[in-house]
């Protein structure tokens, strides 16, 4: 690709090229995932989503981005709401 090129592309796609062009980290895009699995009540598939994102962050973290906190919040809460749906009458007691 010319230096040209580069530039249109670069002025039609607002990044350069080769630059990832995915707005979202993966780990937003399995608990996107997950909580559709949920939507269609597929609990096996939000089970093992959940289970990758679990991996993912808890792991040691690559960077540092300080959103930690956030993510380990937005995992208790995926978990909270796959038990909901597995016991649905759990809360009528």
């Amino acid at each position: 690709m010319t230096q040209t090129q580069h530039e249109m592309v670069r002025e039609e796609t607002g990044s350069p090229v080769g630059a990832p062009r995915y707005s979202r980290r993966l780990s937003d895009k399995i608990l996107i995932a997950f909580h559709h699995a949920c939507d269609q009540t597929d609990l096996e598939v939000a089970e093992q989503l959940l289970r990758v994102l679990e991996m993912m962050l808890t792991r040691r973290p690559l960077t540092p981005d300080g959103s930690r906190r956030k993510n380990m919040e937005s995992l208790v809460a995926a978990h909270e709401r796959l038990w909901h749906l597995r016991h649905p009458h759990a809360d009528q007691d």
